[in-house]
């Protein structure tokens, strides 16, 4: 595989702490870099996964939101039909760690 090389800037004090962080764990600057960068590429990976189900709900409900009409003289919204409770209900259980059966993170199906 080819390598590509790239440059960055640091701070003094960072690059010694590198350097003394890298030593310790027996490996040269660039291979403890590419570590680490990996590393923090993979945790963020997984959040994006772990929230990929929320993110979308939300979209959903912004993009639905769009298209209500605008709250006038501040009379109160009209009451939510079955489907909207659901959907509500399916959010909330997200937001709450449950999946859309109702289970908890990591049940076993």
């Amino acid at each position: 595989m080819a390598k590509a090389r790239i440059s960055i800037s640091l701070d003094q004090d960072q690059a010694e702490r590198i350097r003394e962080h890298a030593a310790r764990a027996g490996m040269d600057v660039s291979a403890y870099l590419v570590h680490a960068a990996t590393r923090q590429m993979a945790e963020s990976d997984a959040i994006e996964e772990q929230f990929a189900e929320v993110d979308a709900l939300i979209a959903r409900a912004e993009q639905a939101a769009d298209g209500l009409p605008a709250d006038r003289d501040g009379e109160p919204a009209a009451e939510l039909t079955e489907q909207e409770r659901r959907e509500v209900e399916e959010a909330l259980g997200l937001v709450h760690g449950r999946d859309r059966k109702g289970r908890p993170p990591g049940h076993a199906a």
